[in-house]
């Protein structure tokens, strides 16, 4: 299942019938487990304990805290995750500086190959131009700083995402990706592996980005090799966090929220999530009869079951009044998702809201044409047309230009 990479492009929806991993590996040093030395992985974070502390958040869109059999309350996914959206907002408060401070450092040798450090960013400027027109295009108007840190945390992003969705994905163990995440941990301590791990290295070094966000989206590589099935909502979301509502948290510390916006750092990092969350429910329901092709079923059980319907019915392609009314609930729910997201994209930087909005305003248009293809995500894949985007990338930008709220709106 692809992540909805950066809010803007979901690797579903660009193809040249060139693998991504067969252009970044030329001219560079690429991920080698029999190369790369053996490191012992950091300790991950644990967001299941601690205290919460929210400051009487609610989850009214999500879910609420869930029992156990026992009758003991725990934690929902949706809970643990807003501790990393916490742990991110306060490293932002504690280190974020003003666009004019941040520079790129020039020409910073890249370890294992000939060029320099503004040589790996254009690198990634090229490949987020050959794979993710709409989004390169949104990154124009953001600052040169900006843009560049944005290319390469999308191009990290994507050769993740390869891990376990490209042409070599049959060849990835659980242990290939324990190296991907030691080479993460590298690249966060200024010891890059290639050029493109020598991008992502420096603007890590240069923003305020947390690490525990990328290492959650290569948990949600794991989860893709472990598991093809998720028996409720909480389950699924968790799974969404990881390999798409992280991508909000790593952008916006590079994004920026407007210097006039009255909103929490915690309610916009909240939004960004939120995002995530909805583009990747968007590409599940987008996605059913594909997944369904690879014995996969991105879809809560137990709301199946409610429905009337079981993993047969899926595989066997049928659209019954049944699948329609259970469609009609799972679409509602990514828009509520949207609806959260929309609340936090006019607090980011003026030069940033572009990418946003675009990414909000044609994913949502999925969700219009799965329900025009009157549910039919087995045999018809919903997409936008390009006359619909022409007329909707003029809508998003004019709400791009629409200043933060005066009144604290996003205030939990």
């Amino acid at each position: 299942m692809s992540v909805a990479l950066l809010w803007v492009v979901s690797l579903c929806d660009v193809s040249n019938g060139t693998s991504f991993m067969e252009s970044v590996r030329e001219g560079n040093r690429f991920f080698d487990s029999s190369r790369h030395r053996n490191l012992v992985s950091n300790e991950r974070t644990n967001r299941g304990g601690g205290k919460q502390t929210n400051n009487g958040r609610k989850f009214s869109v999500w879910s609420a805290i869930l029992a156990t059999p026992s009758g003991e309350r725990t934690m929902t996914s949706e809970q643990m995750v807003y501790d990393v959206v916490l742990r991110q907002a306060a490293l932002v408060k504690r280190q974020l500086r003003s666009t004019n401070e941040l520079e790129v450092k020039p020409d910073i040798p890249i370890p294992g190959n000939l060029g320099l450090l503004s040589g790996a960013y254009d690198r990634c400027g090229e490949v987020c131009a050959e794979y993710a027109k709409t989004f390169n295009l949104g990154t124009m108007l953001m600052t040169p700083e900006r843009r560049r840190a944005i290319w390469a945390i999308y191009v990290w992003c994507r050769r993740t995402d390869e891990l376990v969705d490209g042409p070599n994905a049959s060849h990835i163990t659980p242990a290939a990706l324990d190296r991907w995440e030691n080479r993460l941990e590298d690249v966060f301590n200024g010891r890059p592996f290639d050029m493109l791990d020598g991008a992502l290295s420096d603007t890590v070094s240069n923003f305020p980005v947390d690490i525990q966000p990328f290492r959650d989206m290569i948990e949600g590589m794991r989860m893709d090799l472990r598991k093809s099935r998720y028996k409720n909502f909480d389950e699924l979301y968790l799974y969404c966090d990881y390999v798409a509502g992280t991508v909000g948290l790593m952008s916006v510390p590079i994004m920026g929220i407007a210097p006039e916006s009255k909103a929490t750092t915690e309610s916009v990092y909240n939004a960004a999530l939120a995002l995530g969350i909805a583009n990747q429910l968007t590409n599940i329901l987008r996605d059913v009869g594909e997944d369904a092709r690879r014995g996969r079923v991105y879809l809560p059980q137990d709301e199946l079951a409610q429905a009337g319907l079981s993993d047969e019915d899926i595989f066997a392609g049928r659209v019954t009044d049944k699948w329609r009314i259970f469609m009609r609930k799972q679409i509602h729910r990514a828009r509520k998702f949207f609806d959260e997201a929309e609340k936090g994209v006019t607090e980011l930087s003026s030069a940033s809201r572009f990418p946003v909005w675009a990414s909000l305003v044609l994913y949502r248009k999925i969700l219009d044409e799965i329900e025009a293809n009157d549910y039919n995500n087995f045999t018809k894949r919903a997409y936008v047309s390009k006359s619909k985007k022409l007329i909707a990338l003029p809508i998003a930008y004019a709400k791009s230009l629409v200043p933060p709220t005066k009144t604290v709106s996003l205030q939990r």
